[in-house]
């Protein structure tokens, strides 16, 4: 591999005008379709083989044109003070509001409060339940409009009008803070290179790489019912990959021109090697990414394939046009060690200030000495970090979620105070008693049952379809959607709706958008151990191949699993627990997103293995090419650590930046991802790692001798590039004779 990389280097470095023009048009192509493609829309949690889909779809057969799936909205009234909604002339302003959302041609059904039953018992509060005959993706903007027309129609009346529901939903924004990342990552790469130039080439060429990832999710988003999260999702992932796959390159150019090499050759040569350790990181992205798909949520695949094409994009780009920009940067991008002019290079330091070991050398040869106390140190921190975490509960996002200064967040309140915390998730109890001999004494047993059960305020009369063979049941908990209590109550009707099938043949199940959210966590929590085993295995013997080793990818793997724990740990602390909440914008705790834990999973463990990939590498071919176990971690040190050290700041700066979102779900992954880069770059990698490798010596490079010929030979360390080099002096050597 390192010498086919090589010769694509050497390519994109000579045809540095073609190797850009590819790059700079597939971007046009890709921002042309973006430009005329629809906005993306959001995606639904619905799951297949659920019993809330299940439900749905016995919906959709036993009562056509309700639009089981359609969007919904609640308008909320609320009088002012002093007043009730049921005076004559607030009274007046919501009919007419009514009215207003009955001519829309996508509006299946308006309810009225005052027939419906949608007026509190003090009178304070009011609410219109809007239907619609198409789902939320499908919500023409003109119906929207007219929806927040009709709302602020009936504000100029006096009274406080606000719109929950799905029908309108917040373009989650990532605010000023994204853009603070990139640059506190400038800062980094400047340092890091002592060059503009050389740190503009990172950003830039990852920046392209996301504009084609993101352009083209933008164009696909409507074919593919794409949410509007996975353009941002993927715009995080694929932008700190993509400078910290250029980064990891031009350092190594850097490092092959302060060798004394041609620039040409160093371009090379600096794809050959870190380019291979980018392929194999970036591979391990890819099948952390695609391996969501186990999952079987379709919303959890999509955004994982998205990333995980940003993340390829981002690899191809890092092999082909940053040696392109550094064929056009000439001089301008110096041996390692230089700096430029503009930033105090030329200046003479002495001898001894030049020989003196880096950071990273004295670092590693520390814990080179002290590895037991710094293994024992870093693994009980993290362990400590990770307490919060056995007591995680998850949940999904609703309204309650939003931030106050949404009308969704506020409408959710007005629900609280008028109705209960409750009335905010209605759970719909689907009575399907078509095998049944008395439809109708099932449906009043059903709701008879449900009645007696613990944590129910309301049960409505069941309301049959036509055929008379299937009902509807409204039941309003006394919890709030997100909590564990409507969880419980969740499975106690479905227990219930098990004792009815038994007795009268009627199936019981249980939906709408709570119960579809409960599904869905559970359907994550059951998947979490299969998919763990899956992308750890995967990886595991791809690290095997790269490393020729079984302790090292071992080591790897749970160093990993220490990183996840200590990042749900502080996930649960901030977004549960409240603490540091005021500080990271959190306003409404709550139970931690259910797909949190098996998308750090995915994503963590990819960005875990680009550390380990580009430090072990460098020991490995320090210690292959001669060099004691414990000179090898010295040495991986001295050319991996400021780079590695770099990168990790990078990634942290760009994930915390979309901490500053409106949407819950990318604050709390922007917090949770870069708390566990913090925790896996600087902790198991930096420490734990050169620990472990210390006191293992030559058994961490151990492999089987029947396994070593089996296994391809990938040639990350760039040996046979070496051997070529070796070939051309002796023949230098001979012509010379």
């Amino acid at each position: 591999m390192a010498t086919f990389l090589y010769r694509l280097g050497r390519f994109a470095f000579r045809r540095r005008h073609f190797t850009a023009l590819f790059w700079v048009a597939l971007l046009a192509l890709a921002g042309v379709g973006a430009a005329g493609a629809p906005a993306a829309g959001n995606t639904s949690f619905s799951i297949p083989g659920t019993e809330a889909q299940k439900a749905f779809d016995v919906l959709e057969e036993r009562f056509p044109g309700a639009s089981a799936d359609g969007a919904t909205a609640r308008v909320v009234f609320k009088a002012p003070a002093g007043e009730k909604m049921t005076d004559a002339d607030n009274k007046a302003t919501v009919q007419k509001t009514v009215q207003e959302l009955s001519g829309d041609s996508q509006v299946a059904l308006v309810t009225d409060p005052y027939q419906g039953g949608g007026v509190s018992q003090d009178g304070a509060v009011a609410y219109a339940s809007v239907s619609y005959k198409v789902s939320g993706m499908e919500l023409e903007d003109s119906s929207r409009d007219a929806l927040k027309a009709a709302a602020e129609g009936a504000r100029d009346t006096g009274l406080t009008v606000e719109i929950g529901g799905d029908a309108l939903q917040a373009v989650p924004e990532t605010g000023a803070a994204e853009i603070i990342g990139i640059g506190v990552a400038a800062v980094v790469l400047v340092i890091t290179f002592g060059s503009l130039i050389a740190a503009g080439l990172p950003l830039l060429t990852a920046i392209i790489g996301v504009g084609i990832g993101v352009a083209s999710i933008s164009a696909l988003a409507a074919t593919l019912e794409l949410g509007s999260t996975t353009s941002i999702l993927a715009t995080m992932i694929g932008l700190a990959v993509g400078i910290d796959y250029a980064l990891f390159i031009v350092s190594r150019y850097r490092a092959e021109l302060a060798e004394g090499r041609e620039r040409e050759e160093a371009a090379g040569r600096a794809v050959g090697t870190a380019g291979s350790a980018v392929v194999f990181a970036g591979l391990t992205v890819v099948i952390a990414l695609v391996g969501l798909s186990v999952v079987n949520i379709p919303m959890l695949t999509k955004m994982g394939i998205a990333a995980a094409g940003t993340v390829a994009i981002a690899v191809l780009i890092a092999l082909t046009m940053v040696p392109a920009l550094l064929g056009y940067a000439g001089g301008k991008v110096r041996p390692a060690g230089e700096k430029s002019k503009l930033l105090g290079g030329g200046r003479d330091k002495g001898a001894d200030k030049a020989q003196r070991p880096n950071m990273g050398t004295r670092w590693a040869s520390f814990v080179v000495r002290r590895p037991v106390a710094v293994l024992l140190l870093g693994v009980v921190g993290l362990g400590a970090a990770a307490v919060p975490a056995g007591s995680l509960e998850l949940g999904l996002p609703d309204d309650g979620s939003q931030p106050t200064s949404t009308t969704q967040r506020r409408a959710y309140d007005l629900l609280s105070e008028g109705f209960g915390p409750g009335f905010n998730g209605p759970l719909v109890v689907v009575v399907d008693a078509k095998n049944s001999d008395d439809p109708q004494a099932v449906f009043q047993r059903t709701g008879d049952e449900i009645k007696g059960l613990d944590g129910v305020i309301t049960v409505a009369p069941a309301t049959p379809n036509e055929a008379g063979d299937t009902a509807t049941i409204t039941v309003i908990p006394d919890s709030k959607p997100s909590s564990v209590a409507t969880e419980d109550l969740v499975h106690d009707i479905r227990d219930t709706g098990a004792d009815i099938k038994a007795d009268a043949g009627a199936d019981i199940l249980v939906t709408g958008a709570t119960a579809m959210n409960i599904d869905v966590s559970q359907k994550l929590n059951d998947a979490l151990v299969p998919y763990l085993t899956l992308v750890v295995g995967l990886a595991f013997l791809l690290l095997i191949v790269v490393f020729r080793s079984i302790l090292v990818p071992l080591k790897a793997a749970l160093g990993f699993l220490l990183s996840v724990l200590a990042a749900l740990g502080a996930v649960v602390a901030v977004f549960q627990w409240g603490w540091l909440s005021g500080l990271m914008g959190v306003e409404e705790t709550g139970p931690v997103m259910s797909m949190m834990p098996i998308f750090m999973v995915g994503v963590v463990f990819g960005l875990a293995m680009d550390y380990e990939v580009f430090l072990v590498t460098r020991m490995r071919e320090a210690f292959v090419h001669g060099e004691n176990p414990s000179q090898a971690v010295v040495t991986g040190f001295r050319y991996s650590a400021r780079v590695v050290t770099a990168a990790a700041v990078i990634m942290m700066a760009v994930f915390s930046g979309f901490i500053g979102s409106s949407e819950a779900m990318v604050k709390m992954i922007g917090f949770g991802l870069a708390v566990a880069v913090l925790f896996d770059a600087f902790v198991v990698r930096m420490a734990i790692v050169p620990a472990v490798l210390a006191l293992l010596g030559k058994k961490a490079w151990w492999l089987p001798k029947w396994l070593d010929r089996v296994l391809p030979n990938v040639d990350v360390e760039g040996e046979g590039l070496r051997t070529q080099d070796d070939r051309k002096d002796e023949d230098r050597e001979l012509v010379r004779v």
